[in-house]
C-alpha cells in the first residue's frame, strides 16, 4: 500500500507544480489554494510512505513521478517542446522509478539486517 500512497504523492506533485504555475504568482486565488492543497496531499502521502520504503528511494520516486508528469502536462498543455532527446531522457526517468520500485525491498518484509546492527 505504501507504493500506492507515493504513486499518488506524485501525482499530486504534478497538481502542485501545476497549480504554481497557474497561480499566476499567488494572484490567482483558485489556483493558490489548489497549490496549497496539492502541496499538502503530496507531502502528507510522501511522509506516510517514508514509513514502510527507505527515504531516498521514496524521494527520488516521488520526484521521478512530479519531474516526469509536470515535463508530460507541460508539452500538452503549455506548448512545452516536444524533442527527441526529451522524449528520450523522460523515458528513462521512468524507467528508473521503475528500477527502484522493482530493486526495493518488500515494504512488509524486514530488511536484510534489521535487528543486526
Amino acid at each position: 500500500m505504501a507504493w500506492v500512497y507515493l504513486l499518488v504523492a506524485g501525482i499530486f506533485e504534478v497538481g502542485f507544480a501545476t497549480s504554481l504555475k497557474l497561480s499566476e504568482n499567488f494572484s490567482n486565488w483558485l489556483y493558490t489554494v489548489s497549490f496549497f492543497v496539492c502541496a499538502a496531499i503530496s507531502f502528507g502521502l510522501l511522509v506516510v510512505a517514508t514509513k514502510h520504503i527507505p527515504l531516498g528511494t521514496a524521494y527520488a520516486v516521488w520526484t521521478g513521478i512530479g519531474a516526469f508528469g509536470t515535463a508530460l502536462v507541460g508539452i500538452l498543455f503549455f506548448g512545452d517542446p516536444i524533442t527527441v532527446g526529451r522524449i528520450v531522457f523522460l523515458v528513462l526517468l521512468i524507467g528508473s522509478v521503475i528500477g527502484l520500485k522493482l530493486v526495493s525491498p518488500d515494504p512488509k518484509k524486514p530488511a536484510p539486517l534489521e535487528g543486526v546492527l
